[in-house]
C-alpha cells in the first residue's frame, strides 16, 4: 500500500466507499473507518500503521 488509492481500495474491499465532496472530511472519514476495521481485527497492523500514515500525509499535503 503506497496512496490513497490503495487505502480507497483496501476499504472498499470491505464495503466501504467514501465521498463527501469535501476533500478533508473524506480523508477523516477513512482514518476513522481504518481504526474501526483495525479495532474489529478485520486488517493486520501494518494495513492500519501504513493506512494512516498515507492519510495524515495527504491530509497535511
Amino acid at each position: 500500500m503506497k496512496t490513497l488509492y490503495d487505502v480507497m481500495q483496501l476499504l472498499k474491499r470491505y464495503g466501504t466507499i467514501i465521498y463527501t465532496g469535501d476533500p478533508i472530511a473524506d480523508l477523516e472519514l477513512m482514518e476513522e473507518e481504518i481504526r474501526e476495521l483495525y479495532r474489529l481485527q478485520f486488517i493486520s497492523a501494518k494495513e492500519y500503521s501504513t493506512a494512516i500514515l498515507i492519510l495524515r500525509q495527504k491530509k497535511r499535503q
